[in-house]
């Protein structure tokens, strides 16, 4: 296995680096110090063809002008909370506004938008890139001093990513990191995911209301197009008129609360490519994004942007957690460590075709 570099900018004085790590079976991740931010992950189709299967750009000025946390580690906080305003062990804090009024995703100056320390490893099981990074107190309003750490790594027998966290705090604060990279199987964006097919092991989503914000409720996904467990294609909630995906713009920009027995993966597949993406995560939820909003005029490496053309799977703890109490705490208490893990295995399909749900 390698781990290759190469200069990839500067963000203001500091340099910017591209990290590709490979193995031994055409299956590669690249990456860059700002924002942790995964740029291209090749993985072979059913004929062996390795392609990229996420959405990026090529250069750096690119993700500096992006609004869409493509590829980014989302933090301190992934989501939505109401008005900026956070309750951190009984006292009140008021986080960045950079979201029609309330906080989204640790703020402008979160961890997507800032260059990290990285080191290159390798070890017998894969090689990866550990990156970290220091978080002030008051850091986008946020308590406390953060030591983050980030490690990408590839096993070196299978076509696997690892995404870890860890991090430690010396005052309560507010910790929930996630990955945003969209996702789409095709294969070089040759289509969109409407025809992805989703399996999700999940019995109840999160009711949102106005701004995309959790209003608190639980809702069980039985009967309506949220029932994922035992698969669909994305395309019928695109076009579905269930008021919540008509709420999030066509689409699914949810969280769901996920199964936590061994063995239940998130499933995703593309018949026409033959590629899957199997996740597994400590979370205990996930937030489906469907691109809903990715139209604009800009493209992504020769390809216009457009509503669906990836899909996002934010393994995270709920949204607005320290409004709502029924979802459990995010709260980072002082000397604890936090630590969080999710893994990305990409194949392909078996010769049976994939059942689409009525």
């Amino acid at each position: 296995m390698t781990v290759e570099q190469q200069a990839f900018g500067n963000s203001g004085r500091q340099p910017v680096t591209l990290y590709t790590i490979k193995n031994g079976q055409g299956f590669q991740v690249s990456c860059i110090n700002y924002g942790c931010i995964i740029t291209e992950i090749l993985a072979p189709d059913k004929t062996g063809q390795p392609e990229n299967v996420v959405l990026g750009f090529d250069s750096l000025e690119e993700y500096e002008r992006d609004v869409h946390y493509l590829g980014a580690v989302a933090g301190r906080f992934a989501g939505r909370i109401k008005d900026g305003a956070a309750d951190i062990a009984g006292a009140s804090h008021q986080l960045c506004r950079n979201a029609n009024g309330h906080h989204l995703h640790g703020g402008a100056g979160g961890f997507h938008s800032v260059v990290w320390n990285a080191a290159p490893f390798e070890e017998p099981a894969g090689a990866g890139v550990d990156f970290t990074y220091m978080s002030p107190d008051g850091e986008e309003g946020y308590p406390g001093n953060v030591e983050m750490k980030v490690r990408y790594m590839v096993k070196h027998d299978r076509n696997e990513l690892v995404i870890s966290y860890s991090g430690t705090s010396d005052q309560p604060t507010l910790l929930n990191p996630t990955n945003h990279a969209y996702f789409n199987l095709s294969g070089n964006l040759k289509r969109d995911v409407l025809d992805h097919h989703l399996q999700l092991p999940s019995d109840e989503f999160l009711e949102l209301g106005a701004d995309l914000l959790p209003t608190g409720t639980l809702l069980p996904v039985a009967g309506t197009v949220f029932d994922l467990r035992d698969g669909n294609k994305i395309r019928h909630a695109a076009e579905s008129d269930h008021p919540q995906t008509r709420l999030a713009g066509h689409g699914y920009d949810h969280p769901f609360v996920l199964r936590q027995a061994a063995g239940n993966a998130i499933l995703l597949a593309d018949e026409e490519s033959g590629r899957t993406l199997s996740v597994a995560t400590t979370e205990p939820a996930v937030v489906l994004y469907t691109g809903n909003g990715l139209g604009g005029p800009y493209s992504l490496r020769g390809t216009p942007a457009r509503n669906h053309l990836g899909l996002c799977l934010e393994t995270q703890k709920l949204p607005d957690s320290s409004r709502h109490k029924n979802f459990g705490s995010s709260v980072l208490e002082a000397g604890q460590r936090y630590q969080s893990e999710t893994i990305f295995n990409f194949g392909v399909l078996g010769s049976a075709p994939i059942e689409e749900k009525s």
